[in-house]
């Protein structure tokens, strides 16, 4: 028997995290080549296919539920704030909404999902305070799967690390949501699979593919039983994308990332942190920072404010509709469905003062695109 049948037997006799883990290892063991990349594209779809085995038995209801973690969707929109423990997020809950989420100085203070409304921009954003992730989150550890349950439904994650530990704590957290399908600040892939009734493998490009070839596509197909299929790039993407693609399971979310416990490190380092990319530095203890943290949440969200006027009367600037682009978009026609959803079958055109026409007023149809404070007739 050869040692890759002994391999494969064992596998087949282990749990799914076992079979996990032992394929993990085999991926570390293997030498990355030109020789192995294909052997190495073949694990990484398998371990994809037994992680969204796990997924796919917690929605069934095999995974234990967790008590205090079914919070209903309230407002325009909702923040999960996840990180590991003590590093700000209660005392952040606390500073931003009329919440009070308990705090101490020791670790595990928050055992459940506490939910508080921030009030900004005449918006309601729901945040949640989850208790604080560890290690093998993504596995149960910790009420990990209840945590990363609800940061799969929340529009944007807000992602809480010690600024003195940021590095490390950054790379941990995305690793342990990459595991269960979330993909933090990434759109979908756009790539096509087709089902065929014969010829095999097709894959066809409309870009030049320099992350994955012909052999690689077929190699993943072939490990997924998809034997007779058209596949399309409209881009350059890698064999993660493909295998993600396929699996359908993918939850791509917003990350905001927030450095607290700024007034631990110097100026210097303030000063990078605020240049990365989505990042926001912070001081829960010296209140600092809070300002540009609410600017940052509400154009992260996509949120926009619309009013709306009578025929021959000045605009009401209070109460505005709040339109979201993750949620049902903000063209004219989601405003209208928000107002009323008959409004939408007598509508004929409406006339629209702001930053979102050439002119104001200027007529204008459903599917036109609303920005930010636009006043809609």
């Amino acid at each position: 028997v050869s040692t890759q049948s002994t391999w494969d037997y064992q596998i087949c006799t282990m749990g799914l995290l076992d079979k996990i883990k032992a394929i993990e290892e085999e991926v570390f063991r293997t030498q990355k080549n030109k020789h192995t990349e294909y052997h190495l594209g073949t694990l990484k779809a398998k371990v994809a296919k037994l992680r969204s085995q796990i997924i796919e038995n917690e929605k069934a209801g095999y995974g234990v539920k967790g008590e205090g973690f079914d919070v209903e969707k309230y407002g325009n929109a909702r923040v999960a704030l996840i990180g590991f423990p003590s590093v700000g997020k209660s005392s952040l809950l606390n500073a931003l909404t009329p919440a009070q989420s308990e705090c101490a100085e020791y670790e595990f203070t928050t055992v459940t999902c506490v939910p508080g409304i921030l009030y900004y921009n005449d918006a309601k954003i729901q945040l949640l305070d989850l208790p604080g992730i560890i290690e093998g989150a993504s596995e149960g550890k910790g009420k990990g799967k209840q945590v990363i349950a609800v940061a799969r439904s929340s529009d944007m994650i807000m992602m809480v690390l010690d600024a003195q530990k940021w590095e490390e704590e950054k790379v941990k957290l995305t690793a342990e949501l990459e595991e269960v399908g979330i993909r933090l600040n990434k759109t979908k892939p756009d790539i096509v699979i087709r089902k065929l009734a014969t010829g095999g493998v097709m894959v066809n490009s409309m870009a030049k593919l320099t992350k994955i070839d012909e052999k690689m596509v077929k190699s993943i197909m072939h490990e997924y039983k998809m034997h007779n299929v058209e596949v399309l790039f409209r881009g350059d993407y890698d064999v993660d994308d493909l295998i993600d693609v396929i699996e359908g399971n993918r939850r791509y979310v917003k990350c905001l990332y927030v450095y607290n416990k700024i007034d631990t490190i110097s100026m210097e380092e303030v000063d990078f942190l605020a240049k990365l990319p989505r990042s926001v530095p912070i001081s829960c203890k010296l209140s600092l920072g809070f300002d540009t943290l609410l600017k940052q949440i509400w154009e992260n969200l996509g949120l926009i404010r619309i009013y709306t006027k009578k025929r021959g009367c000045a605009p009401k600037f209070l109460e505005p509709i709040i339109l979201s682009a993750d949620r049902n978009g903000t063209t004219i026609e989601a405003g209208l469905t928000q107002i009323h959803k008959t409004m939408v079958d007598d509508f004929k055109y409406a006339f629209v003062w702001g930053k979102s026409v050439k002119y104001s007023p200027q007529r204008c149809g459903l599917a036109h695109p609303l920005a930010d404070e636009d006043v809609l007739q």
